[in-house]
């Protein structure tokens, strides 16, 4: 398993979760999460998916320019 390195930006704390955004260094991605759940799957997703495989949940448009 290759390390993988994220940036987390916690804008927002309601229901007793989280909300914010996921940068994934190494897929050059950035996604909105809306719980700490849906973190999790995305850190996940990245770390646990098959090299040379999308990982699920990611939005693969060019950049990291996901407005959040």
């Amino acid at each position: 398993m290759k390390k993988q390195t994220f940036i987390l930006e916690v804008n927002d704390s309601q229901n007793e979760s989280w909300q914010g955004s996921v940068e994934w260094i190494q897929g050059e991605k950035k996604q909105p999460f809306r719980s700490v759940m849906e973190l999790l799957r995305l850190v996940d997703s990245a770390v646990c998916g098959e090299e040379g495989h999308l990982a699920a949940g990611w939005d693969f448009a060019e950049g990291m320019d996901a407005d959040v």
